[in-house]
């Protein structure tokens, strides 16, 4: 998925972090909100940051945008993040499949749920640009997370925008970034000023 950024001029990072069962959704959280700070340090001449995360990852994204800075040693500049077919209310979550190698309790679920932080998004993130995509055929409860979500930015006053992206599931919405002429591809290199 990077090549088509990469051939644009974009530095593209991958970050990871533990999984259940190692890694809990606190340290999950803590781990990508380290490696945002990690990669500012390291690359302290770029121009502009911009975060992208699919599913689980929209949602690690998500949280970085609604961090409280000043437990850390800098304050990213994020210009942008697409947040593409991700689960932001922990919630629904907890009774599922899902919740069984997480073990959350319902108050790790509030705090670790983008809907419950636009606040302080708003706060840590108010000039970022935001684009809130779904894959037309994602589950119910993926578009309504991701409707509901782009809906509560957009209320706060968010630069925010939907994408509803035609002709795509949960996983292909996300591997044709890989193609330079796919619609997300080109939106995403727009709103690097890269297109």
């Amino acid at each position: 998925m990077a090549v088509p950024l990469m051939d644009k001029g974009v530095v593209v990072v991958a970050v990871g972090y533990d999984i259940a069962p190692k890694g809990n959704m606190d340290l999950m959280v803590s781990q990508v909100r380290r490696s945002v700070v990690s990669v500012v340090q390291q690359y302290s001449h770029i121009s502009g940051l911009y975060l992208c995360g699919h599913s689980a990852g929209a949602h690690l994204a998500a949280m970085v945008l609604s961090t409280d800075w000043s437990q850390y040693s800098i304050t990213p500049q994020i210009k942008g993040a697409f947040l593409v077919s991700g689960i932001y209310d922990l919630l629904p979550i907890l009774s599922t499949y899902v919740n069984e190698p997480l073990k959350m309790t319902e108050e790790v679920a509030v705090r670790n749920s983008p809907s419950k932080l636009v606040p302080q998004l708003k706060l840590s993130s108010s000039s970022c640009h935001l684009v809130v995509a779904v894959a037309q055929n994602d589950s119910p409860e993926f578009r309504k997370q991701s409707e509901e979500y782009y809906k509560t930015l957009e209320e706060s006053g968010l630069n925010v925008t939907m994408e509803d992206v035609p002709n795509t599931d949960h996983f292909n919405i996300i591997e044709q970034l890989v193609d330079g002429d796919y619609h997300l591809t080109k939106l995403l290199l727009k709103m690097m000023g890269k297109s």
